[in-house]
């Protein structure tokens, strides 16, 4: 039977789906702590010291079964139901993990790239796809070639040279996570939202300013009214 809804129940019902990449020390761990709570943080990299002042459930990913077990959780158990958000830091490390997994079990390294893409990109789904739930994944950045316009830009960085371009077609706001100063020389951290010609970027609720404060609750809230 088809199942009607509107296109206001649906983003509400599914959630608002994040992801932010930059490049190292510019706040995309810290970003995990602004998410609307309940929340909890897939962490696959030994970096939560950016989050010290808070006390967030973290669950440690080291392998690709760990990663499954956790979802399974997250998407079955009656306990996870009170879970509003959910952070991945960072999509990058987990595909880094799993390449490496599957370089020792393969003697020609091209067939570890296409199997850890055949495998990371399911899962990069399946997050995403959490009903109900809020959810933001970290990347890492790389300077590449954007396929589409054939500009050399900053992008999602993932091993490999097809997940990472295909990472910002998956996700509804694509945030650059990027650092400035001030007239006085203050540094500060924002959000960049919209495309240029340097940063690959989207927001698709056109609610957005081009440039956002550090704080996903208040973007959350923004892009639902």
């Amino acid at each position: 039977m088809i199942r009607w809804t509107t296109t206001r129940q649906a983003s509400v019902a599914n959630g608002v789906k994040i992801l932010g990449y930059g490049g190292a020390g510019v706040g995309k761990t810290s970003l995990c702590a602004t998410m609307p709570e309940p929340s909890v943080i897939l962490s696959a990299e030994a970096g939560m010291l950016s989050l010290r002042r808070f006390d967030i459930a973290v669950a440690e990913i080291h392998t690709l079964s760990e990663l499954s077990e956790v979802y399974r959780w997250l998407s079955t158990s009656q306990e996870a139901r009170q879970i509003v958000s959910v952070s991945l830091d960072s999509v990058t490390e987990i595909g880094e993990t799993l390449l490496t997994t599957l370089k020792a079990s393969n003697k020609d390294p091209r067939k570890a790239y296409g199997e850890m893409l055949d495998q990371m990109l399911p899962w990069v789904r399946a997050f995403r796809d959490l009903p109900g739930k809020h959810v933001y994944m970290s990347a890492k950045e790389e300077w590449a070639k954007d396929e589409a316009s054939g500009i050399m830009r900053f992008q999602p960085m993932m091993p490999g040279q097809k997940l990472g371009p295909q990472l910002p077609y998956l996700f509804d706001e694509v945030f650059h996570v990027g650092v400035g100063r001030g007239p006085d020389g203050t540094k500060f951290h924002y959000l960049q939202t919209q495309a240029d010609l340097q940063y690959v970027a989207k927001d698709r609720s056109g609610s957005l300013a081009q440039f956002e404060p550090m704080n996903l609750s208040q973007v959350i809230q923004k892009i639902g009214g």
